[in-house]
């Protein structure tokens, strides 16, 4: 229940949908590991809050992966998951995220092309800039934000999804993202965190056919304060 559990950062949430900020290390749906997953955080506190005497419906739209945070959206109902599983399928939502990478970026803005083979075994992937046979391209849009000494602050656009697409993307460019020793960060997070955030959130509402944008704050723990 509720009480035994941690409340939801909640950020958006009308009939059909609930959005929250995700911490870091929290998994989104349940796996193998038998933690308590978001999805259920969630539900439990819909259960608490509307006083439902049975399980409250969450639907799983979207994961981001388990060290990184930020916006994640669920649906309150079937025909509300139907139909954003459906803007999904179509790529009619655009997702920002923030990315704190290593070293100092050398252009201000620009477009990273990579062709990408995931390794199911190790769970990770691998980038190459020329096209081979059992690769897939991917593509991805980048601004500097901000550059402090030792890190350059980007904002990322991910024009295709695939598996730790960004994460991998930034790596082959040289610009690990902090923590994240599984693509060549010098050291990792001591929450085991990386400093990849899902920032915003934008798509037309599928039934009010309204535009929502959902943003949510980066974790403390990331090392700005001189941006």
């Amino acid at each position: 229940m509720l009480k035994q559990m941690e409340k939801p950062k909640v950020l958006f949430e009308d009939n059909h949908f609930i959005a929250v900020n995700k911490k870091p290390g929290q998994i989104v749906q349940g796996d193998k590991t038998g933690d308590i997953p978001l999805s259920e955080i969630v539900a439990d506190y819909l259960k608490v809050k509307y006083e439902k005497p049975g399980d409250a419906f969450i639907g799983v739209i979207h994961r981001i992966d388990r060290p990184v945070s930020g916006v994640v959206l669920f649906a309150k109902t079937s025909k509300g998951l139907s139909k954003m599983n459906e803007l999904f399928r179509l790529r009619a939502i655009q997702k920002t995220y923030w990315a704190l990478v290593e070293g100092k970026v050398p252009q201000s803005e620009g477009i990273v092309v990579h062709y990408l083979n995931k390794n199911e075994e190790k769970n990770r992937s691998k980038a190459l800039k020329e096209p081979k046979e059992g690769y897939l391209r991917c593509e991805l849009k980048f601004k500097v934000i901000s550059v402090l000494d030792n890190y350059t602050l980007l904002e990322v656009d991910p024009l295709t999804g695939r598996h730790h697409q960004i994460r991998v993307q930034l790596a082959a460019m040289n610009w690990p993202i902090k923590g994240d020793v599984k693509y060549g960060a010098r050291r990792g997070n001591t929450d085991r965190s990386i400093c990849l955030h899902a920032r915003k959130l934008q798509f037309e509402h599928p039934v009010k056919k309204e535009l929502v944008i959902i943003e949510a704050e980066i974790p403390k723990s990331w090392p700005l304060d001189k941006c």
